[in-house]
């Protein structure tokens, strides 16, 4: 089975040792070692010998698994998370469903997959961005079916048994590419020689005969791994990833391990040289896969700095006249999932492509296309087969002009561990209606603008699509589908929230305005810590409920409504809503009823309120938790069985919550 370099792919990290030797005898000692420092194929071997004499355990499993799935080889993880999955199912982290769902789909098993997202999505609920793209998107295999066909590929000619990826287009007609086929010190991670960049020349997209591939002439190549480059229409400057090694040193993390940082090159007598590290890399964290805008004003990459949604995401940085940098700003939630973002590329006529796994796909790494207009980006698209496949897809690059290209992908029929295929497309790709929602924030006493407000976009049924901040000039836009129902909420710390409901044109490229004017007028605030009431916080009336009946009652209404503007005003607020009875009936029948009055009361908060199901859980108590001495054996009034049939609503993360609205 072949092995996809994917260090070039995570962000992903050798050992600062190039060449490991194992001379312990304790396996799982030595094993776990290796895991930890990324040697995954020394490590596997170890675990597999425990675990093929009869040791069973989930973290044994799980790390089998995952020295296949890092690597990229699928279909081997299958079979391990396959194991880990039907012994350990209770005991697992649900990121491990998501892997193993990502491998059945590598074996295209597609059903199954879906039958196991369903169980990672019912445990991570709207929490997880990719569980809320697959439970509303549940015929995403037809769709991207019917987004297939649009290209006609060809294996690179001069692909190498070993991995090559990474292609770049360069303006004196070069095709630049990263391959290990250079030889040389070997990685820890997959047993593979180190990465370098080459070039071979290209003419109108198409490979000139009996060429050389060579490395880049210069001082980018080193003992360690250099991949994905971005050159200048001038083609003096080149940004590349190279792991942290300058001036011949070698640095690491903290916890010694070495990350990926971009370089900058310089062309000087036709060789590469001068090379800097760019201001935004770290010690700490990886900064790899540079593409650049048509206007060479921003540099794209991808990253798992802090504030990053997942294991990689992708970020714009501006590149000012100056040639300093700006600061790194994340493209976002709509862009960015709790999987991998990795290798944008801007094609010349303004589109970014990249690669996810986060986003529904075929399995493994898929390439997805997302349009950008006024510095917002439509949702991600899947261009659909044969692109993507059950392999990792990655690093696609398309020139427009010609619509000739290239891309990387790990499939079975391939030469080596990765391979580059060049490719044409054949017809445009169908993108959705897309038009803007933007807006200016205001304060409404004064006028000023209300910079870093948080804006949400909430689809119909108050599922959260997207959401930015506002800039500097209380300034916010999103990319909307056309003639579609949305809410806008805005809230800001020391303001009453908003929230309107707005409909889309059918026009394509429409801007549709909704300014928000916030009030931060008699504004009142609470700690609000778990466990805590939100009645008691807000003086409530307790929610009481008529005998043996489960139904709002109208005095209820009111307190409920007060509940329903605080849940509005506070969006992070979580609550459970427990309900009890009275001890009349026999204890299974209360149980039965408290669970729905509890029921019907979040139904009634998300349907009067429009307020999102997820942030509300229910249980019911029964007579369990009575609050008098009103027992099955104590005569007691109509009026003191009344306390017992009660609902509580309790906070279930703390902070500071708005409680001025339930006044309204």
């Amino acid at each position: 089975m072949k092995k996809i370099h994917t260090l070039a792919l995570l962000f992903l990290l050798v050992s600062s040792k190039f060449i490991f030797a194992q001379n312990s005898n304790d396996l799982i000692t030595n094993a776990n070692s290796d895991f930890d420092r990324f040697a995954y194929i020394d490590a596997r071997e170890i675990f597999i010998q425990v675990a093929n004499k009869g040791y069973k355990s989930a973290d044994l499993y799980q790390k089998i698994a995952d020295s296949y799935y890092f690597n990229a080889e699928f279909r081997e993880a299958h079979f391990w998370y396959d194991k880990l999955v039907k012994q350990f199912s209770s005991s697992i982290s649900p990121e491990y469903l998501y892997r193993y769902a990502q491998c059945l789909k590598s074996v295209e098993k597609f059903k199954k997959a879906d039958k196991i997202m369903e169980k990672f999505a019912s445990i991570t609920r709207e929490y997880d961005s990719r569980a809320y793209n697959f439970n509303t998107n549940r015929y995403y295999l037809d769709l991207i079916e019917k987004r297939s066909g649009k290209f006609q590929f060809n294996p690179f000619e001069y692909n190498s048994e070993f991995s090559d990826h990474s292609p770049s287009f360069a303006p004196n007609g070069d095709l630049i590419f990263a391959s290990s086929r250079g030889g040389g010190p070997i990685s820890v991670w997959d047993k593979m020689p180190f990465l370098d960049l080459y070039n071979i020349n290209l003419e109108q997209g198409k490979l000139i005969n009996d060429v050389q591939i060579k490395p880049i002439k210069g001082e980018i190549n080193t003992p360690v791994h250099e991949a994905s480059a971005a050159i200048t229409k001038d083609g003096k400057t080149m940004y590349f990833t190279r792991n942290n090694y300058l001036k011949k040193q070698l640095n690491s993390s903290g916890s010694g391990t070495v990350m990926l940082k971009l370089y900058q090159a310089e062309l000087i007598n036709k060789k590469w040289s001068n090379i800097k590290e760019l201001p935004f890399n770290s010690d700490d964290y990886s900064v790899a896969h540079p593409a650049l805008s048509p206007n060479e004003d921003k540099l794209y990459f991808a990253s798992d700095m802090p504030g990053s949604y997942g294991n990689s995401d992708l970020y714009v940085v501006n590149i000012n006249e100056d040639e300093s940098f700006g600061k790194p700003k994340n493209l976002g939630f709509n862009i960015n999932t709790e999987g991998r973002e990795t290798f944008p590329f801007i094609s010349n006529d303004g589109n970014l492509y990249f690669s996810s796994d986060g986003h529904l796909g075929l399995g493994g790494l898929d390439v997805f296309i997302t349009k950008i207009a006024r510095n917002t980006y439509s949702n991600p698209y899947n261009i659909g087969k044969p692109i993507n496949g059950p392999s990792d897809d990655f690093s696609f690059i398309i020139d427009k002009k010609t619509d000739i290209g290239f891309f990387a992908s790990n499939r079975v029929d391939g030469k080596g561990s990765d391979d580059i295929y060049c490719f044409k497309q054949v017809s445009p790709l169908d993108l959705n209606c897309q038009l803007f929602i933007e807006g200016i924030v205001s304060n409404h006493k004064t006028n000023e603008v209300v910079a870093d407000a948080t804006v949400k976009l909430y689809d119909q049924n108050m599922n959260l699509t997207n959401q930015v901040n506002t800039d500097s000039n209380g300034y916010y836009t999103f990319a909307a589908e056309c003639n579609s129902t949305f809410n806008v909420n805005v809230y800001k710390e020391g303001y009453r929230s908003q929230r309107t409901p707005l409909k889309t044109s059918k026009y394509k490229g429409d801007v549709v305005q909704q300014n928000f004017d916030l009030s931060n007028d008699s504004f009142k605030s609470s700690i609000a810590r778990v466990g805590d009431d939100l009645a008691k916080i807000l003086q409530l009336n307790t929610i009481y409920f008529d005998y043996n009946d489960f139904e709002i009652r109208k005095d209820a209404e009111l307190e409920l409504q007060k509940i329903i503007a605080v849940l509005q005003s506070n969006e992070h607020i979580k609550i459970e809503i427990r309900s009890h009875t009275d001890s009349r009936a026999n204890d299974d029948y209360n149980y039965d009823l408290s669970k729905s009055r509890a029921k019907a009361t979040k139904e009634y908060l998300v349907s009067s309120g429009q307020i999102n199901r997820n942030r509300i859980f229910y249980k019911g108590y029964g007579e369990t938790q009575l609050v008098n001495d009103c027992t099955n054996d104590v005569d007691c009034s109509d009026q003191e069985h009344e306390k017992n049939r009660r609902c509580e609503f309790i906070i279930l993360n703390s902070g500071i919550i708005n409680t001025a609205a339930s006044e309204n």
